[in-house]
């Protein structure tokens, strides 16, 4: 929702992105984001912002106002459950269906989705069709990151398995317009869940199967920030991806 106090305060001192930008030395479209999606600017340029709009920087941006004993957490980390487990298969359907531009998935299988809830690709494509791009990323069974992953789980060949499971489960999604499905042969250090704004990341530990490492969930609040972050390897990630086409 947008930052009607911020709005309010640029308007009394007549100023526009572009002028307060250029006060606080950087991009018109930070501005922006600040305004209309009341993303939460770097602390010192917070504060600069303030000192120039004459207004309290908490009054501007209430996230910004953390005990002190937190300030070492995120203002982006809604919630951390310690195992993916204890996370119902509603979180991941609710996540996708408030999506309205982007949805992106990155695992090796995670065929925890399609056993949890059978009608996963028919949300999906009803996203696609209201516009939102979709970008799903799977692990390559014959990669020697996915085998190697096998070997620090202890389940031989059941992750190669999983991966060549989870190709079948969303492989009708390449026809729909909008959705796109590739393999990648990286290290996965994270499972990613993205939905616009919002992430569920499942951590990974050497040794320890998916379903009992922790996932975080994040909301987009600043630049530059873990959202960023992840979004960042998300994009890394896909560029070195391949292709799965219709007639495969």
């Amino acid at each position: 929702m947008p930052n009607e106090r911020l709005r309010a305060a640029m308007a009394t001192g007549g100023w526009t992105y572009g002028t307060l930008a250029a006060a606080t030395g950087i991009d018109p479209k930070s501005v922006e984001r600040w305004v209309n999606k009341d993303r939460v600017p770097r602390q010192q340029t917070a504060h600069q912002a303030a000192e120039i709009l004459q207004e309290d920087v908490h009054a501007l941006w209430p996230a910004l106002r953390q005990p002190r004993k937190a300030r070492t957490i995120s203002p982006e980390l809604s919630a951390l459950h310690p195992r993916r487990a204890d996370l119902p298969i509603a979180a991941y359907i609710d996540l996708f269906g408030q999506a309205q531009t982007q949805v992106d998935i990155l695992v090796y299988a995670g065929v925890f989705l399609h056993e949890g809830w059978p009608l996963l690709n028919e949300l999906l494509a009803d996203r696609a069709r209201d516009g939102c791009r979709l970008r799903i990323a799977l692990g390559d069974a014959d990669s020697t990151a996915v085998q190697q992953r096998g070997r620090e789980e202890r389940f031989g060949h059941g992750i190669e398995s999983r991966c060549r499971l989870a190709l079948l489960h969303y492989r009708p999604l390449v026809e729909v317009p909008g959705v796109e499905v590739r393999t990648h042969a990286t290290t996965l250090y994270n499972s990613i869940y993205r939905a616009d704004d919002q992430m569920l990341v499942n951590g990974h530990v050497w040794g320890v199967n998916a379903y009992r490492a922790p996932v975080w969930h994040l909301r987009r609040a600043e630049d530059g920030g873990l959202f960023d972050t992840y979004a960042a390897s998300f994009d890394a990630v896909w560029a070195t991806a391949s292709p799965i086409e219709e007639s495969a």
